[in-house]
């Protein structure tokens, strides 16, 4: 009906507008980033490159794909240059909760 299919696309609405498109859990996002990315980006800096940091401006700049989770997944997944792919390490899930960390806490700023 189409009583139905407005409620479903306010609600569709509502979710798009509070989650993004990959909503993983950023509480596990953060345990996963801990125990396997802190090395390198503890409070989202980059010991090897110093510039390619995991602060907003810097995901936006350097990024490949922009500063987004998918973007985010596909780089943790794949490895880039110095940084190793995660891929065969860590589940879909768990790379996808550690994006939405680094996204949302990119967004609120990283705590030195």
């Amino acid at each position: 009906s189409a009583v139905k299919a407005a409620i479903a696309g306010a609600a569709v609405t509502a979710g798009v507008a509070v989650s993004p498109a990959f909503a993983g859990d950023v509480g596990a996002g953060e345990q996963v980033f801990n125990a396997n990315c802190a090395a390198c980006h503890a409070g989202g800096q980059n010991v090897i490159m110093p510039e390619k940091t995991l602060e907003k401006e810097a995901l936006e700049s350097y990024l490949a794909g922009g500063r987004n989770e998918k973007a985010v997944m596909t780089q943790v997944t794949n490895g880039k240059n110095a940084m190793p792919a995660f891929g065969g390490r860590l589940s879909d899930e768990d790379i996808a909760n550690v994006a939405s960390y680094v996204i949302a806490t990119s967004e609120a700023g990283w705590e030195e």
